[in-house]
């Protein structure tokens, strides 16, 4: 396995990537799209377990336009001041506009296949739902749904596989929401929930303070298998 940091031309500027590649032939690309902590450890973390699965990982720097390369810990209070502060600024519309000008990038990328999935975690996570509704992404995977209630009437307009990762004891998502979030998507046959009772919100945060190994290790073979079905040849 490689990696490489680069930047990405889109229509308004350059985005920094990281890219995690594969020592051998990819079965597709992933997008993994970070939380409001920036391309940090965690993340390049992920990309690499992607890339030992045989994708090619990007991970794209979604606070470009904020505060270029920011990389913010959820162990240090400080850090976590800012990081909410360039989450609550972030703008979700342009994020997805983003991210499909990134999947258009991937597709033509040497060496994959031209199939393209995502998978992001708390607002990647959002994101992720997003563009199952709103573009032509091949698949995609959430962690933790923070907020995608606040989109849930674009739930009619999913229309590419999708699977939604749930903490049940998540302290950013409600249980009332948890709840609403199955009735509103399991109808949708291109839908797949997984609960994780004694989990918490971020539970597949490497280094970070909730981390719950056997979950993550679950979640990460559950989305890996999704990821084969979806975006090999």
């Amino acid at each position: 396995m490689r990696t490489e940091d680069t930047k990405v031309a889109l229509r308004d500027g350059e985005m920094g990537v990281h890219i995690a590649w594969p020592d051998r032939t990819p079965t597709g690309t992933i997008i993994a799209i970070m939380e409001i902590w920036g391309v940090n450890d965690t993340m390049r973390q992920h990309a690499q377990e992607y890339a030992e699965a045989g994708f090619i990982c990007l991970v794209p720097d979604l606070f470009w336009r904020q505060e270029p390369g920011v990389e913010l810990s959820d162990r240090d209070p400080a850090h976590g001041q800012k990081a909410f502060d360039l989450y609550y600024d972030f703008d979700y519309d342009l994020g997805v506009r983003d991210m499909e000008e990134t999947m258009t990038f991937l597709r033509t990328l040497p060496g994959g296949n031209g199939k393209v999935g995502s998978v992001g975690y708390c607002l990647g996570g959002k994101l992720c739902y997003l563009m199952c509704c709103r573009t032509d992404i091949d698949c995609a995977v959430a962690y933790y749904g923070t907020y995608i209630e606040h989109n849930i009437r674009e739930a009619a307009n999913l229309h590419r596989p999708f699977v939604l990762h749930m903490a049940m004891k998540d302290r950013w998502v409600q249980a009332e929401v948890n709840a609403m979030l199955e009735r509103r998507l399991t109808p949708n046959p291109l839908v797949t929930l997984y609960k994780y009772p004694d989990a918490d919100h971020a539970f597949a945060r490497h280094g970070g303070v909730p981390y719950r190994k056997a979950e993550a290790d679950l979640a990460l073979e559950r989305s890996t298998a999704f990821f084969r079905t979806h975006l090999e040849n």
